[in-house]
């Protein structure tokens, strides 16, 4: 199944956006825009991540909404 027919995995509906590298949960591996940034308000960003869109949305996110200063790791295929 494509990236773009894939469907977020925790609601279920949204596009995934990105790609967590190393989840805690195996099932809970790919998450739209809006359950991303959910995770990130939280206090519980997606550290090692892939971009799907081409375009790094979730960096964006991450810049604008995160609190904490980790590093994260952008993963390249």
């Amino acid at each position: 199944m494509g990236a773009h027919r894939r469907k977020c995995d925790w609601c279920g509906s949204g596009t995934p956006i990105v790609r967590d590298m190393d989840p805690v949960n195996a099932e809970y591996q790919y998450w739209c825009e809006e359950c991303a940034q959910a995770l990130i308000i939280k206090g519980d960003p997606i550290e090692t991540y892939r971009e799907l869109e081409g375009e790094p949305i979730y960096g964006r996110l991450l810049e604008e909404h995160c609190t904490l200063k980790r590093f994260y790791s952008f993963a390249t295929a």
